[in-house]
């Protein structure tokens, strides 16, 4: 694009201004109409090719000469303004022309050597795909999010915050969920949201209106959710828009009195969720207790004894809810973090010898049930584990014994082989001889002859 070119098109001047405050700083021109209806929101990833002027018509950026896509955060900063407003209006496929005055763009410093101070720029963009942030741990796409519109602030609920919320939650085109809704971070599953929704909702601000979309695992999982008529495996979406939270004080903003008091709370909410069979649930309420209290000090007998208390129960607790969940390692650091505050405790040695017996370490099993029944004898649990310790391990030795027994017969038969092809070669090196011989008396007798 020449300046003339400029000049003809009356670039600096056309456009439809798309400034939120209708100021003409940012004036779009369509070059070339997208497809589709929908258009980017905050925090997509966002890809595009671009090129950029000055009003002079001189070139002074282009993604195209470099022939690599630039890709970018929308409305997080990471552009000039310009862009974070240009790009949200566009569709997959468009192309557009927009003219962005200096405090659009980069303003009285500008961005030297190539852009003056106060200068008024010119691009030509190119928007090819778009697609929301993942806010799982993994980045396994199980959580999708897009904002609507940005909330206030920095500031994010945590675990225990109360939030209040207003959302809506679809299957496919059916609405199966509207609500306004208050409620404490980690009580969702109460109200018949899957955990998926509250991790999210940990990730907004206050007043952001937002699209999540939810892979089954985050959602109801395999099992459906039979109120709201959701199958097993499905995809689902909610609105939510957060009205307001707030957070849960951190350990650092408790005192000692607090936490034991807050332990306590969590203590009982833990074993109902346990009780109900929400093993994960269960598991997030004990961590805490162990979180709070694993590093305090200066605490008073009494303060020490009941911490000590809460942590052993915290821990033992903890292991069962591995257990349920297969998680077999977790458990044993648990159970040894339990028997390190009491090393004689009937419930640590008894679930650590069935974290033991599940990964097959039936030795290890059966020394922590033997010293069960040694200290507890009346535990009839225990003595049965044990005669199951000590069957696995007869079966074990059996089949060492059948391996063994296997592996020696067939070093036996590979001696025998062995031997057998070396008395066969010998015979045949005999042979040979006998041959060699015969040969060399018929040279003497012709010889002779």
């Amino acid at each position: 694009m020449t300046a003339e070119e400029m000049k003809a098109d009356g670039a600096p001047l056309e456009g439809e201004d798309i400034t939120p405050k209708r100021d003409e700083g940012v004036l779009k021109v369509v070059k070339r109409e997208g497809s589709g209806t929908e258009s980017p929101m905050i925090g997509d990833k966002v890809t595009v090719h671009y090129t950029g002027w000055l009003l002079d018509g001189t070139k002074f950026d282009s993604s195209l000469d470099r022939r690599d896509k630039f890709s970018f955060d929308l409305g997080k900063g990471e552009v000039i303004k310009a862009w974070d407003i240009a790009v949200a209006t566009m569709k997959v496929g468009e192309i557009c022309r927009i003219t962005c005055k200096p405090e659009y763009a980069y303003g009285s410093a500008g961005s030297p050597p190539k852009i003056p101070p106060n200068a008024t720029l010119i691009f030509e963009i190119e928007l090819f795909e778009f697609k929301g942030e993942d806010l799982t741990d993994d980045e396994d796409g199980g959580i999708i999010r897009r904002i609507r519109k940005k909330g206030e602030g920095y500031s994010k609920p945590n675990e225990g915050a109360l939030v209040e919320i207003q959302f809506e939650g679809r299957y496919g085109d059916r609405v199966f969920d509207r609500r306004e809704l208050r409620f404490e971070i980690g009580e969702g599953d109460n109200y018949d949201l899957p955990h998926g929704l509250e991790k999210a909702i940990q990730k907004m601000e206050k007043s952001e209106e937002s699209v999540f979309y939810l892979k089954p695992s985050y959602g109801f999982g395999s099992a459906g959710k039979e109120k709201f008529q959701i199958p097993p495996d499905a995809e689902l979406q909610y609105e939510v828009k957060l009205k307001s939270f707030e957070k849960a004080k951190e350990s650092w903003e408790m005192n000692t009195d607090e936490k034991l008091e807050q332990s306590c709370v969590v203590k009982e909410r833990g074993t109902q969720y346990f009780k109900e069979g929400k093993y994960k649930r269960a598991a997030l309420q004990y961590k805490k207790i162990v979180s709070w209290l694993e590093h305090e000090s200066g605490l008073s007998e009494e303060e020490d004894t009941k911490a000590k208390s809460l942590r052993l129960a915290a821990h033992l607790n903890l292991a069962m809810c591995h257990l349920k969940l297969k998680e077999y390692s977790q458990a044993l650091e648990n159970c040894n973090k339990a028997l390190e505050l009491d090393s004689n405790n009937e419930k640590g040695l008894f679930r650590r010898g069935e974290a033991h017996l599940a990964v097959n370490d039936f030795e290890l099993a059966r020394g922590d049930f033997q010293k069960v029944i040694q200290i507890y004898p009346s535990n009839k649990a225990a003595k049965v584990q044990l005669v199951t310790c000590q069957q696995k391990i007869r079966e074990q030795h059996e089949k060492e014994k059948k391996m063994y027994a296997n592996m020696f017969q067939r070093l036996a038969d590979k001696d025998l082989k062995s031997a057998a092809t070396l008395q066969t070669s010998h015979a045949e090196d005999e042979e040979m001889k006998d041959e060699q011989n015969g040969v060399g008396d018929k040279s003497e007798v012709d010889t002779e002859a």
